[in-house]
């Protein structure tokens, strides 16, 4: 590869960047996987609140947090259970653009903060039994439905079904309620399309600059296959060199494939960036049925690997991983000194 990246260093929120520099950092797993096991129908969906709702509601979990607020407290306390340090709020779909596959777009900020907050909740429950490991809460923000820099058309390829102040202008809303709900990071997951990314990047530093404050930021991406490439078409090499220009907490890998698959693009990426590295595979590939097979057992062996070569400083699980995954991943993560990086300034 070419010359290695070089970053800004921010100067965000000391106590995260102190548990950092002391430890690795253990991340939660699938929330999607977790919700599955309760088999929630139509009606739990719904709630009381939008008994008499015109649409379809059933498989909008991010609408969960209000419907079944008791569900989404259980999963974080689970996985804060396994050892993570870290839990995402259930709020991957919660932009305008998301909701607008179920007609909820009015309720985009109160979904995003009802989310923050009661994942902050639990996390500070968790903190008060044992201050020596403060616990954490990273918004989530996924990369919606559309893409920015292709088209859903072959037969118009200039055509986009999104523009970037459109992402803008949701993302901006998701981030002031994630914040106002009590989040101590942003995470900017699952990026398939830079150019969606930046546009959330571009709408936290909006947010920041209005508020005077510093919130750290994760940015993950993914590599789709093979290839070692984005959906939209970038190499390790060229997502990092895109996002680079922002002061972040970690740059790293999320879902697409499992964590022997991603190692060899988790190594470049290490070697390349003073960041912090985070990632999050998901356990293995998906088997005929979109179901993820890999075992606990199988998965810590595959993370082994990435913290016997130093490669990360933030470890966790997409889909398919459990509480019971965390927790091989945290028994074996605390043996391990957080990465230093190799990377030449």
């Amino acid at each position: 590869m070419s010359n290695t990246i070089k970053e800004s260093i921010g100067t965000s929120s000391p106590a995260i960047r102190e548990a950092l520099l002391e430890r690795i950092l253990v991340l939660d797993g699938a929330m999607g996987t977790m919700l599955q096991r309760y088999n929630f129908s139509e009606q739990d969906f719904r709630g009381e609140r939008f008994k008499d709702f015109s649409y379809s509601l059933k498989g909008n979990n991010d609408l969960l947090s209000i419907t079944q607020p008791q569900a989404i407290r259980d999963v974080h306390a689970k996985y804060f259970e396994a050892g993570a340090d870290i839990v995402e709020t259930n709020t991957f779909s919660s932009t305008t653009i998301g909701m607008a596959d179920y007609h909820l777009e009015d309720i985009v900020y109160e979904l995003n903060y009802e989310s923050a907050k009661i994942a902050r909740e639990v996390a500070d429950s968790f903190t008060a039994k044992n201050p020596d490991k403060p616990r954490f809460v990273a918004g989530s923000i996924g990369p919606t439905n559309r893409t920015a820099s292709m088209s859903p058309d072959v037969n118009d390829p200039g055509y986009r079904a999104v523009s970037f102040d459109d992402l803008r202008i949701a993302y901006k809303q998701q981030v002031e309620a994630l914040i106002d709900g009590g989040s101590d990071l942003l995470l900017v997951e699952t990026i398939f399309d830079t150019l969606n990314a930046k546009a959330a990047l571009f709408a936290i530093e909006e947010v920041k600059d209005e508020r005077n404050i510093d919130i750290p930021i994760m940015v993950s991406g993914t590599i789709t296959d093979a290839s070692g490439r984005t959906l939209s078409g970038q190499t390790v090499e060229a997502f990092l060199i895109s996002i680079s220009h922002i002061p972040l907490l970690s740059v790293g890998f999320n879902c697409a494939l499992g964590a022997d698959q991603l190692k060899p693009y988790l190594k470049e990426l290490a070697h390349n960036t003073s960041f912090n590295i985070s990632v999050h595979p998901n356990a293995g590939l998906p088997n005929a049925f979109g179901e993820y097979d890999e075992t606990p057992e199988q998965m810590q062996v595959f993370i082994k690997e990435y913290l016997d070569d130093n490669l990360v400083n933030i470890i966790g699980g997409c889909c398919g991983t459990t509480p019971e995954h965390i927790k091989l991943i945290a028994d074996i993560a605390k043996d391990y000194k957080p990465r230093v990086s190799t990377a030449v300034m």
